[in-house]
């Protein structure tokens, strides 16, 4: 069978295009290439001459990856570049390529291959979907569709509006109404794109009492329907879900549809659940929707079809109010948005279609299998047995008391604390489970849970079973780590209140951890200003020493739009942490800073003051030597004969600065006796009451947790000498400014210091003993 040369050109283009483009690897010439290619240099003149294709495509592939290639070498979790893009993504991207080029084709023939494909695409859609003698809009926007068949209900409903406008709709103002569980802005973009005001925009509550929390109220629905009657307006249309884009629950379709029925009110049906329409075996709630006027399907994300457009079935008699609402089209270049489509609905077949949809459905009630199985995770789902969303969310009430810390008395913001948690957890099983596709709803009511929907996902990721049991792995890991915190955090607060004055408990709700606290500086009679810069200054290098301990426990300085500043922020933490021993650390670690800036800034200052004081000694001492000596003896060349014939001895006595005492001493003592007297150390390094134990890490309770009982027990009668050299303060724990620096004594000698060689090296090596500094005039 030939093929036409120029189709099969695009093939090969195409499948050059996506080697270059998707497997990230170059001809090394193509590489240098490419690297002229950047982001700053893109804007400028087109060249005069072009580029041929390879050119353009390694441009295009730089400009893909040239992020990547930049933050190669940073600590930064590796994403995927694009979605999994399968066979049969590459012929819905052939589709894209042959669209273009069959719209060059003659007006006639172009016509009746447009038509072969929307017929095809539209039989075998309503066919699998099980939407019999329906009609097809393919769009973009998968909110277009809505918008068309509201157009068309009110060209249905007001005989008139074809000729008079939106005028006729004052005598009767049309009214649409929507589930509260709706999509967000859903309303209010249908309003606006119609030019309807909000007024004829009506939300119907969810069931509270009866009936699942995420279904329309049919009963309130009876009720706003008479009441908008009998104030003189029109009801229209009733948007309604088979799966809600939060929970993936089905309203109760059939007395939705009976209901519409009695009030001429046109059924507009979306959500994810329509997906199991092409399942052998679907559930009553999902099956009404068949009945509907319209509603809209999404195959290009339940089958991983890139750029494939929506589909919206619906159901009418009278072709012409469907051209006149936007659904169908006289031009034959629009009709091939179905082209992607049609190929790859060929490619996969009927089952394959239904061999995607059935993997990601089954991939849903294994995860629900298996989280029954979990402590603390309550789940959320319409029927366990059909249920293609899953829900699910740490929960305190269903592990309290199961984790050793105080539970009594938090109450405070705990509905949001917890929604941070489940926030927290579902940010973190997605970056250790990227192909889960696991991500966060938000619930009015319920708060945040974390949501599984495969039918949304698992086509693009390629989401499969061994995916699933990793992803209940993970939670089993993360869920016990929660629930040790969540129970220690008002330990953590109490430990806090019981160091006041020198730590302040921080009430940050947006904080997934066991809690925020400050440090507050206790120096007195300095500005606001001045107070601020060294809070600033203490808490910065606490986080900094904090961060330098050998811990698990992941110390920061908060989100990124947190309210406090200033603060240190303790991550999430075991069972086996105390909690006191921790909080006493950054107690004392933050006096260690304050002392050991002040120590410093004090030390600078009797520096600088002794340092003037021996300059006023050392110019006395030498107008006494010009006095003793004489004039005479100052003459360079009379000077040196008369020292050579009669030499004089010194008078002049040598000075030492002591850096703790910050006074000037005589140096007669230490070059008679080769020690330095009066000497007085510095403040000695407070000690903290955490040791660090061989086998253990920091925070951590012996005896507690199988982790700390393993590591410890290793420790065997030979590890005696490495034990009691363990059992000794680390030196981690030590702030590196406890005590001044060895500084470059040389250096630090007045200029009008002298001295012996012999001399200034004696008392460089004594100088870190006795903290002093040669002054000598000698």
């Amino acid at each position: 069978m030939m093929v036409d040369t120029a189709i099969a050109k695009v093939g090969k283009n195409l499948s050059e295009a996506m080697r270059i483009l998707g497997d990230g690897q170059m001809e090394p010439d193509a590489a240098t290439e490419s690297r002229r290619f950047s982001r700053t240099s893109m804007p400028g003149p087109l060249q005069g001459d072009g580029q041929d294709v390879t050119t353009i495509l390694h441009l295009v592939h730089h400009l893909i990856h040239d992020e990547e290639d930049d933050e190669e070498g940073k600590d930064r979790p590796s994403q995927p570049r694009m979605q999994n893009v399968g066979e049969q993504g590459h012929m819905a991207l052939l589709g894209h390529s042959l669209a273009a080029y069959i719209s060059v084709l003659d007006r006639e023939r172009l016509r009746k291959l447009t038509t072969r494909i929307l017929s095809d695409t539209t039989l075998w859609l309503c066919r699998i979907f099980r939407y019999e003698n329906g009609s097809a809009y393919f769009h973009e926007d998968d909110r277009d569709g809505l918008v068309k068949v509201c157009r068309l209900a009110i060209n249905a409903r007001y005989e008139e509006y074809t000729t008079e406008g939106y005028a006729v709709l004052s005598s009767k103002q049309p009214m649409i109404y929507q589930s509260a569980s709706c999509r967000p802005g859903l309303g209010q973009h249908l309003c606006s794109q119609l030019g309807l005001p909000l007024s004829s925009l009506c939300t119907v509550p969810c069931n509270t009492i009866f009936g699942s929390q995420h279904q329309m109220d049919v009963a309130l629905l009876d009720k706003l329907i008479k009441e908008d009657i009998d104030a003189g307006k029109l009801p229209l249309l009733l948007i309604a879900n088979a799966g809600t884009p939060g929970a993936g629950h089905t309203d109760k379709l059939s007395r939705l549809k009976e209901l519409c029925d009695q009030h001429s009110i046109w059924l507009h049906v979306e959500g994810v659940n329509l997906a199991t329409l092409a399942l052998a075996q679907v559930t009553s709630a999902v099956m009404a929707a068949t009945r509907s006027d319209s509603m809209t399907l999404t195959p290009g994300r339940w089958l991983g079809l890139p750029a494939v457009t929506a589909v919206s079935l619906y159901r009418h008699e009278d072709p012409a109010l469907s051209l006149a609402a936007g659904l169908t089209s006289s031009q034959p270049v629009e009709k091939l948005r179905a082209l992607p489509l049609w190929l790859s609905l060929q490619y996969l077949g009927h089952n394959g279609i239904v061999q995607k949809i059935k993997h990601a459905a089954a991939l849903s009630q294994h995860l629900l299998l298996k989280l029954k199985s979990v402590a603390c995770v309550r789940t959320s789902v319409e029927d366990e047995q059909n249920s293609p969303v899953v829900l699910f969310k740490y929960s305190q009430e269903l592990c309290a008391g199961s984790s050793g810390g105080s539970v009594d008395g938090f109450c405070a913001g705990e509905k949001e604390v917890l929604d941070t948690f489940n926030r927290w957890l579902a940010e973190e099983l997605a970056h250790l489970v990227p192909c889960s596709g696991v991500d966060v709803v938000e619930h009015e009511d319920e708060g945040d849970w974390v949501r599984f929907s495969p039918l949304l996902t698992a086509a693009v990721l390629g989401t499969q079973q061994e995916d699933v049991d990793e992803l209940v792995q993970k939670l089993l890991e993360l869920v016990p780590m929660m629930s040790s915190t969540m129970s220690l955090r008002q330990d953590f607060r109490e430990e806090t209140h019981r160091r006041a004055p020198f730590l302040t408990y921080i009430e940050e709700l947006s904080w997934p951890g066991l809690g925020a606290v400050r440090y507050e500086s206790q120096a007195e009679g300095i500005d606001e200003s001045r107070r601020e810069q060294e809070l600033k200054k203490i808490n910065k290098a606490l986080l900094t020493k904090l961060q330098e301990l050998e811990t698990d426990i992941f110390f920061s300085s908060g989100p990124e739009f947190v309210t406090e500043e200033n603060c240190i922020f303790v991550g999430m933490v075991a069972d086996d942490v105390d909690v006191s021993e921790l909080v006493d650390t950054i107690s004392t670690l933050g006096r260690d800073i304050e002392e050991s800036g002040r120590l410093l800034e004090n030390m600078t200052e009797r520096v600088r003051k002794g340092i003037l004081e021996a300059e006023l000694q050392l110019q006395k001492a030498n107008e006494e030597k010009l006095m003793e000596e004489g004039m005479l003896r100052q003459l360079p060349l009379v000077g040196s004969v008369l020292n050579w014939f009669s030499p004089v001895g010194s008078s002049i006595k040598g000075r030492t600065f002591n850096l703790a005492a910050g006074s000037l001493d005589s140096t007669d003592v230490t070059y008679s006796t080769k020690v330095q007297a009066g000497r007085t150390s510095l403040q000695d390094t407070p000690t903290l009451s955490s040791k660090k134990v061989s086998g253990r890490k920091l925070f951590r309770r012996p005896g507690v947790g199988s982790d700390s009982m393993s590591e410890t027990s290793s420790i065997g009668p030979a590890d005696e000498t490495s034990r009691e050299e363990c059992t000794s303060v680390s030196t981690n724990l030590l702030p590196s400014m406890t005590q001044p620096d060895k500084l470059d004594h040389a250096a630090r000698r007045p200029p009008n210091i002298q001295g012996t060689p012999e001399q200034v090296e004696a008392e460089e090596e004594r100088q870190p003993e006795g903290q002093e500094v040669d002054l000598s005039g000698r």
